[in-house]
């Protein structure tokens, strides 16, 4: 059974959940949450960039606005 939250990340030695870090491209991110995963920002934006874009608290936000249809829309909005 998967836990919430994860979003096919895994918990470290430690029973952290393992975050993504600031400088991973939304290119990898594409490949983990589909092709349209922040749709208007390039390949080689960096998940800080995107954060900061639409000041959003985490990855996690990310991944629920773009599994509800809204992330685009906010990138969008702060083009």
């Amino acid at each position: 059974m998967q836990q919430p939250g994860l979003h096919n990340r895994h918990r470290d030695k430690n029973g952290e959940i393992s975050k993504k870090h600031g400088n991973t491209l939304v290119r990898t991110l594409r490949k983990i949450y589909g092709a349209h995963f922040a749709q208007g920002e390039p390949d080689t934006a960096k998940l800080s960039d995107v954060l900061q874009t639409i000041d959003a608290p985490s990855l996690s936000a990310l991944v629920h606005d773009h599994e509800h249809g809204h992330l685009e829309s906010k990138i969008a909005q702060n083009a």
